[in-house]
């Protein structure tokens, strides 16, 4: 028997940050934490830290009519989001429709998702439930639908081994910022209450 899920609300994601965060120049080496973790290939599938620090993703392109690139991305707060594009795709960016996600047996019927373009290829990002990264790892195929037209059938095959990674990662630029703000100190510079009615501006050089 399928379960369906209804996601409650609009995708917590602003597309027209996202293709500047997530693919351009993604698997080149960023500072910081992103430098803890060099990109990596696993089960066909590609695993790298995300230049802004805040997390990790996994990707692949398919062969195919428009070589559809899908992203998986998982967060150090938890959330996560799907990206998925297409070169003959006519999706405009701020779009927003609903789409439906079915896996073997769990289903997101009516699912928002918002337009987005990255690349010269144009798609679609929304997140999901914490539960949606260990369906991805543990079914064999994604199929998503608007409506009675099927927008793509995504092979997950290696998918399991790809998201195991996809968590380590997280982790480990987890730890790297956790350790970067710890040792982060406040400049002396600057007053300790800048809101106190007798606050002086600090001396000029």
């Amino acid at each position: 028997m399928r379960e369906f899920i209804r996601f409650a609300g609009r995708p917590a994601v602003r597309p027209t940050l996202l293709p500047l965060a997530f693919f351009v120049g993604l698997l080149t080496s960023v500072p910081a934490a992103a430098q803890d973790y060099p990109a990596r290939d696993i089960g066909g599938w590609t695993v790298a830290a995300s230049r802004d620090k805040g997390g990790c993703f996994v990707t692949r392109t398919y062969a195919g009519t428009g070589g559809t690139t899908v992203l998986l991305g998982l967060n150090i707060d938890g959330g996560n989001h799907l990206t998925v594009l297409n070169d003959n795709w006519s999706i405009k960016p701020r779009d927003q429709l609903k789409l439906s996600f079915r896996f073997s047996r769990v289903g997101y019927p009516e699912h928002p998702v918002v337009g987005m373009a990255s690349g010269g290829k144009k798609g679609f990002v929304t997140d999901f439930d914490p539960r949606f990264p260990t369906l991805f790892a543990t079914s064999k195929e994604l199929q998503i639908d608007r409506g009675d037209v099927p927008v793509e059938r995504l092979n997950l095959d290696g998918s399991g081994a790809a998201v195991a990674e996809l968590r380590n990662c997280v982790g480990i630029v987890g730890a790297g910022r956790a350790s970067g703000a710890q040792g982060a100190e406040r400049s002396g510079l600057l007053p300790r209450d800048p809101f106190a009615p007798d606050v002086k501006p600090p001396p000029k050089d």
